[in-house]
């Protein structure tokens, strides 16, 4: 066995180590490439590259945006953007209007062609994945999920900006730690009693008997091994979603994991196709309104109640997707 700084050949072990790593990253991406279907010549059986899919997400996901904005988001080349959407424009994909805040802007807009077309990408992509996750059991589609959203996390994080915690799914045991920390510290910080921790035992208890994972997520942030928050989307309907049992210890307070876990839920809202978020929360809730407040919630519709002991006011709130 070398020591460290010791040669093999004409390498070091530690060239030696990063040599293995680079050779790893291009064997998991040639593996991965060939499981998505990448090489083929058209992306799901269609005339379109793997690229002209992106864009045309881009362009499904924002609202009239510049071509100079979907180029940063995709880190295209301006000229080949434009070539791109050069070409959506001659198929009747895609059409624009100047902007007024700035002439030398266009604002792109998908057609009824365009928006039917994504569709149509859309739904053999989910088919796809789906068809992908089916071959697997239960425990190794979340393995895998919380691998991908592993590397998500390390790859898109600027290094002075990495977020002090991991998110991942949920895994047998966490629904107990909901119902224990949302029972200890409802009861602490306002006053709930057992009957809260009653209601969110009920939540956790169904959301794990009906789970739909195409639809559905549980979002658990870890710190040094130790769980720090949580919250879940769940399905109300076809077209709308809910999110509940959103917490962050007292300790992780401070390092935007609140915010994080709401934008996760509305990530996951809109890829899944859903028109509208709602919530329900108390008043004295304060910090969880401002959350709620910052991300486009609106207050609906508020009553008095008494259901966890002290009084207080229910609130609703929704996003419009």
């Amino acid at each position: 066995m070398l020591p460290p700084g010791g040669r093999q050949g004409d390498m070091t072990v530690t060239e030696i180590d990063v040599e293995r790593q680079v050779e790893s990253v291009r064997r998991f991406n040639r593996f991965y490439t060939r499981q998505i279907g990448v090489l083929d010549e058209g992306m799901l059986a269609s005339p379109y590259s793997l690229t002209e899919a992106r864009v045309l997400y881009e362009l499904a996901h924002r609202d009239r945006p510049t071509a100079t904005e979907v180029g940063r988001t995709l880190g295209l080349d301006a000229g080949y953007l434009s070539r791109i959407l050069r070409g959506f424009q001659q198929r009747g994909l895609v059409d624009s209007t100047p902007s007024e805040a700035d002439g030398r802007q266009n604002l792109l807009r998908l057609t009824a062609q365009g928006r039917e077309t994504f569709d149509t990408l859309d739904s053999r992509a989910r088919v796809a994945i789906g068809a992908m996750l089916g071959r697997l059991p239960a425990p190794d589609q979340r393995r895998l999920v919380a691998a991908m959203e592993t590397v998500e996390a390390i790859l898109a994080a600027e290094p002075d900006s990495r977020e002090p915690y991991l998110l991942r799914p949920h895994q047998s045991g966490d629904m107990g730690w909901i119902v224990h920390r949302h029972g200890v510290l409802y009861a602490q910080e306002y006053g709930f009693d057992e009957r809260f921790e009653a209601l969110v035992a009920e939540i956790v208890a169904k959301f794990i008997r009906e789970l739909d994972p195409e639809r559905e997520r549980c979002w658990i942030a870890e710190r040094d091994g130790e769980i720090i928050g949580s919250v879940c989307l769940v399905k109300e309907s076809n077209r709308v979603a809910r999110l509940r049992l959103l917490l962050v210890e007292p300790k992780a307070r401070g390092l935007g994991l609140g915010r994080r876990l709401v934008g996760e839920c509305i990530r996951f809202a809109r890829r899944c196709g859903y028109d509208r978020i709602t919530l329900y929360t108390d008043a004295e809730l304060s910090a969880a309104r401002h959350l709620y407040e910052d991300a486009g919630f609106r207050l609906v519709r508020e009553e008095p109640h008494r259901s966890w002991g002290p009084e207080s006011i229910g609130q609703t709130w929704e996003l419009e997707l």
